[in-house]
């Protein structure tokens, strides 16, 4: 059984899509708005299943009752949450979780770097990580890995990954980077981001480029603290913007943001996933992307050391961030930035943009497209195919 196919190849016209996209905005109350803008974790392996953990977090049972009543825009695939059993179970599970939100397309992720960091496990191909990619000198490679993984994320009913890393780890200390990332040089990691990003799009699936704006020169990990980057603007042209750059000229679909602070580019001591310098101003104006800005999990220590939780909410969307990732209270935050909307803290203008860029991300992706994933029951003989296996072989062999 080969691959799945590529992704429809009928693109749009930019009028064409402005067009979906405007009138499905048209369509959405200020809720079903705010909804777009959240990608939790959600509890269980069925879509229709009750889950102790939905009730507790949610005030609803199952995935779907949570995509309801909320409104998602989107949801992340997490290991511990029973997401996770079978490749049928997997794709049954998405399935039901898109059925729950026909109007709007659900977006689906899931952090499948390869390496270190592989939340699918045996499901899907074993292929090697960025480092060991990095290491061949060969862009080609980081594409053919990434059309892999797309491919059979793709037959999982996923439709986002977040990936590749375009980090340049220039701190051998760095705890929480490292083997993630292609390599210590800029140029070279951003040919293989540049590329990776190409593969995803073979394969029809978004690709995220993380995390913004760079955090290869870290010593500490963000998860469990705020990192500090005291490079100067010219260094961080030379060391972190080229893979970014590269990126937006391949056509990300999406930009994660780091928490951490870099001073030389924002003084004010909020992490760049607060930093409407660092998310507005310079990658939006200064390097001209336009397409949908996430946030890294906001249950990390690194974003929640200055300000509460419905605080962090608010602030990363007026910094510029559209997806708000895995809020570790995700009511307080819903209704915290549904507060600031009708406040006018947040307005309306400001709120539109984001759904704006959600809602083309999608559109981009053929989310809307009938069979664009393939049925739940073919989703087994799609992944580690021998090809694929092949393929990954020929990449480990050359590192």
């Amino acid at each position: 059984m080969s691959a799945p196919s590529a992704a429809p190849s009928i693109t749009p016209t930019r009028a064409e899509a402005v067009s979906r996209v405007t009138a499905a905005l048209q369509k959405m109350t200020v809720e079903e708005k705010v909804g777009q803008l959240f990608m939790p974790v959600l509890y269980g392996s069925r879509a229709d299943a009750p889950h102790q953990e939905n009730q507790a977090r949610f005030g609803v049972g199952s995935p779907a009752q949570v995509i309801e009543k909320y409104h998602l825009g989107g949801m992340i695939l997490f290991p511990g949450t029973g997401n996770i059993v079978d490749a049928k179970q997997l794709a049954q599970l998405t399935y039901g979780l898109r059925a729950a939100s026909p109007e709007v397309p659900l977006l689906i992720g899931v952090d499948q770097e390869n390496g270190l960091v592989s939340r699918l496990g045996d499901l899907v191909t074993k292929l090697p990580g960025a480092q060991t990619i990095g290491d061949t000198g060969d862009p080609a490679n980081a594409r053919a890995a990434a059309k892999i993984t797309g491919a059979e994320l793709r037959a999982l009913g996923i439709s986002m990954d977040f990936a590749p890393v375009a980090d340049v780890n220039v701190n051998p200390k760095n705890p929480v980077i490292g083997p993630r990332a292609y390599g210590s040089d800029p140029e070279l990691v951003a040919d293989m981001v540049e590329a990776a990003v190409k593969g995803f799009h073979d394969s029809g699936v978004a690709a995220t480029a993380k995390h913004f704006p760079g955090h290869g020169d870290t010593a500490t990990d963000s998860h469990t603290a705020l990192p500090v980057i005291r490079h100067t603007r010219a260094e961080w042209e030379r060391l972190d913007a080229p893979p970014f750059r590269a990126a937006i000229d391949a056509g990300v679909d999406a930009i994660m943001s780091a928490h951490i602070v870099m001073p030389r580019l924002d003084s004010s001591g909020d992490p760049a996933t607060l930093s409407k310098k660092i998310l507005t101003g310079l990658l939006r104006e200064e390097l001209g992307f336009k397409g949908v800005i996430s946030t890294d999990a906001l249950n990390m220590d690194g974003v929640r050391k200055k300000y509460g939780d419905s605080e962090v909410a608010i602030r990363a969307i007026l910094a510029g961030a559209d997806i708000l990732l895995m809020p570790p209270d995700f009511p307080k935050a819903y209704q915290a930035v549904l507060a600031a909307v009708q406040s006018g803290r947040i307005s309306q203008t400001r709120l539109n943009q984001s759904v704006r860029r959600i809602l083309k991300l999608k559109f981009d992706r053929s989310l809307h497209t009938k069979n664009f994933f393939p049925p739940p029951s073919k989703a087994a003989s799609l992944l580690k195919t021998p090809s694929n296996r092949r393929a990954a072989a020929r990449l480990t062999a050359q590192s």
